[in-house]
């Protein structure tokens, strides 16, 4: 593991860019984005558009970092290059930036009012090249959408279960059940793994912000967890950057949030203009907080 990126994690001002969307998310990505459906024919042709946009916000003199932490990639975004550089190597060696890896393969049917995620068959082989990359940590999904406590133990122990393998190999794994409701049973759930961990592993965690500010607090001063970030959600930008002052145990890992307002049709000079903008609000949300109220 490499001690300076750990050490920018776990102290470090800022907030995480999640650029890390896949098949299923990317048509609506790049719709966002200005680019509509009609413009590609092949998968192949989608993901060549859409590391197109990856690019411009990766190289933008707005993305350094200076506020942003750690980036979130889609496996095919490492295993291509940022201006003929490895894209987690341009992160850390041009841009100061950690490099995350999503290494879930989508969500199972909802059984017991949560969605488990899809075996991930070939684990092993992924990180092997996530270590190859000089990639940090990993980040997978699952989501609640009611509070069945059933539902809730089984997304939080095949997290943890998939955790255990990816600590094995030297990456931190950010454990992000992404919930609807049943704060309070998800955040009991995930403290009684943590307690179970053994001293000196790391973990953060990845979740939608909490109606209740703090509410994740006891778990962000466990010395095994490394950083709690929070995911926007529906939320637009503002809303979300609103929420998330409120809570100053959280900070951003935002994707749809951060790229809001990018269009490919922008001059560069827009496009980093309202990038840093983007930057600028997540980054102070982030880190310039409230006390939570007792």
């Amino acid at each position: 593991m490499n001690t300076t990126q750990l050490e920018k994690i776990r102290t470090g001002r800022g907030f995480f860019a999640a650029l890390d969307q896949s098949g299923g998310s990317t048509p609506k990505a790049l719709a966002e984005y200005g680019v509509e459906r009609d413009r590609y024919r092949s998968e192949a042709e989608m993901f060549d558009l859409v590391h197109a946009m990856r690019t411009r916000v990766l190289t933008s003199p707005a993305f350094d970092g200076s506020r942003i932490l750690a980036a979130i990639l889609f496996e095919q975004t490492m295993e291509r290059d940022v201006n003929g550089v490895p894209t987690a190597r341009y992160l850390w060696d041009e841009k100061n930036v950690v490099p995350i890896l999503k290494v879930d393969k989508g969500l199972a049917p909802e059984q017991d009012g949560v969605q488990l995620m899809k075996p991930i068959d070939t684990l092993d082989e992924l990180l092997e090249r996530a270590n190859r990359h000089q990639i940090f940590g990993t980040k997978m999904r699952s989501v609640i959408h009611d509070a069945d406590e059933a539902g809730i133990a089984a997304i939080v122990d095949q997290q943890f279960e998939y955790a255990d393998r990816i600590r094995a190999v030297g990456l931190v794994s950010i454990i992000s059940p992404h919930k609807e409701q049943a704060e309070t049973l998800l955040r009991d759930a995930i403290a009684k793994h943590v307690e179970a961990l053994p001293e000196g592993a790391l973990v953060m965690l990845k979740i939608t912000i909490p109606t209740r500010p703090g509410l994740y607090g006891e778990l962000a001063a466990d010395p095994r967890v490394l950083r709690i970030v929070a995911l926007s959600g529906g939320y637009s930008r503002d809303e979300a950057c609103a929420l998330l002052a409120r809570d100053p145990t959280l900070i951003a890992s935002f994707s749809r949030a951060l790229l809001e307002g990018l269009t490919e049709s922008q001059t560069d000079e827009e496009f980093n203009g309202q990038l840093e903008s983007s930057i600028e609000q997540i980054y102070q949300a982030s880190v310039h907080q409230q006390p939570v109220s007792s």
